[in-house]
């Protein structure tokens, strides 16, 4: 598969603050990836720097180009959705799409038009009376039909209501993925895009802790949910995280293969989310 972004130990530093720490970096065409990180973990600045909105010391190319000598270049092959689905408030919704159309050489207004039939969003309404979740549904229609390669979303559905997010996500990977086209998408609402991840990337503290395709994470980690005398023999092996749960608790394995963790109790996948806490936090 074509690489898509390369990086080696890319740092940015705010004062004293290292946002990001040394990130190498290699992310295939024809994926999903969850950036996943708390609040301040760098994850918004590693973004913005494969968008060429900041600059970062180390060796970085998307695409093939560099993010800040060839971003009009790149920019041809790249969409971007923010937290705040920023788009110009006076247009109308008619004109933005007269705009795209004569701007942007990759937009196919057919396309965008035949999405936005699907909602409830009028023609002749400026952008700035639609609802935060219609604004996010003109976005998404407008960014679906631009033939790009690299989408990257920076927290999407933030505000959004369960439905609008569901669909959301439901509509990026049923009219948009194609299995060329790479995604990557940092949210908080890990449990709700987890089924539709090829990989996970944890950040923390500027770092990048975990960088594996979902399939690996099937093979390396494991979760036992250890019941009653079996709590103490699992707190005997080596656990990278344990929570409580009804009549016992569950602990998170990494690298112990199943044979020996049998007889210890239920024995599963642990989630993207309980992975994170675990290597985070412990």
């Amino acid at each position: 598969m074509q690489s898509i972004i390369e990086a080696q130990n890319l740092r940015r530093s705010f004062g004293d603050l290292r946002a990001v720490d040394g990130v190498d970096l290699s992310i295939s065409s024809g994926n999903v990836i969850g950036l996943i990180g708390p609040n301040g973990a760098g994850k918004t600045t590693l973004l913005k720097a494969l968008l060429g909105l900041t600059t970062c010391e180390g060796d970085l190319s998307v695409l093939g180009f560099s993010p800040i000598s060839d971003r009009g270049r790149m920019m041809e092959e790249v969409c971007f959705i923010a937290d705040t689905a920023v788009l110009p408030r006076w247009m109308r919704v008619r004109e933005l799409l007269d705009y795209v159309t004569g701007t942007h050489r990759r937009f196919k207004r057919d396309q965008a038009e035949a999405f936005l039939a699907t909602t409830d969003i009028e023609r002749d309404r400026r952008v700035g009376d639609l609802s935060k979740g219609m604004t996010v549904q003109l976005h998404l229609a407008i960014v679906m039909a631009i033939d790009a390669r690299l989408l990257i979303l920076d927290e999407p559905t933030l505000g959004l209501d369960i439905l609008f997010r569901k669909r959301f996500y439901e509509q990026l990977i049923n009219d948009y993925f194609d299995g060329e086209r790479t995604i990557l998408v940092s949210t908080h609402q890990v449990e709700e895009i987890q089924n539709i991840l090829t990989h996970v990337m944890f950040m923390h503290h500027g770092k990048l802790i975990l960088h594996e395709s979902i399939m690996d994470i099937e093979e390396r980690f494991h979760e036992v949910h250890a019941l009653g005398e079996a709590v103490a023999r699992a707190e005997q092996l080596p656990y990278i995280g344990k929570r409580n749960i009804l009549g016992g608790k569950a602990f998170i394995f990494e690298g112990l293969g199943s044979g020996g963790l049998a007889g210890l109790g239920e024995l599963r996948t642990p989630s993207v989310s309980d992975l994170f806490v675990a290597k985070v936090g412990g």
